[in-house]
């Protein structure tokens, strides 16, 4: 009877040797497209972006006590509906993460019997907040930003330390330590900035 050969499984020595290289030649490829995913990483947290962690109860329903932010640290500019980390005098510590109200130049109101905020002669719409805003503190219900300056707020207005108390007051820009880009933690709430765009829009 004829035998023949099985040909799938006859690598000669030279075949082998090219189908080692190959194999080599691909974790190489591997491991240097992995080497360059983890610079890339790496960059992205150490000067863009950074971990940040929600306290208290200041932003509610935005964001909750313990969510963890992403938040980018080089910027070009802040813009109203924004939300912020601020390190106060430059100090990481402490930091507060509010949403930007008013920039530099605008001219802002609050109706606290009302709970109105209006901005520019425009009563703003905000579908963020957790209530109207009626608890004033001891800055002036009507005042201009400065330039250079933020005019924050929670979006649990009636139980936030903010820009309508002197303690804070407005905000250097130098100190925004940065924007809030989404939600890393809890998982599957990335989102934080699904109702500021009707904002800003009835805003300007």
């Amino acid at each position: 009877m004829h035998k023949t050969q099985d040909l799938w499984f006859d690598l000669s020595p030279a075949k082998k040797t090219r189908a080692n290289s190959k194999a080599h030649l691909m974790l190489y490829d591997l491991a240097g497209s992995v080497q360059t995913a983890i610079i890339i990483i790496f960059i992205l947290f150490v000067f863009l972006l950074r971990p940040a962690y929600v306290s208290g109860r200041s932003m509610l329903p935005t964001l909750k006590d313990g969510d963890m932010l992403m938040v980018l640290s080089n910027f070009n500019s802040l813009e109203r509906g924004d939300i912020v980390v601020i390190a106060p005098y430059g100090s990481s510590e402490n930091t507060l993460v509010k949403r930007i109200i008013a920039v530099g130049g605008d001219t802002l109101k609050i109706d606290y019997s009302t709970g109105a905020v209006e901005l520019n002669g425009e009563i703003l719409y905000e579908p963020y907040i957790k209530e109207l805003t009626h608890r004033s503190f001891d800055m002036p219900s009507e005042l201009i930003v400065p330039e250079g300056f933020l005019f924050v707020m929670g979006d649990n207005r009636n139980d936030s330390l903010d820009s309508r108390h002197s303690d804070v007051g407005f905000v250097d820009e130098r100190y925004v330590f940065g924007k809030a880009q989404f939600r890393l933690y809890p998982f599957g709430e990335f989102n934080i900035y699904e109702n500021r765009e009707s904002r800003v829009n009835n805003g300007q």
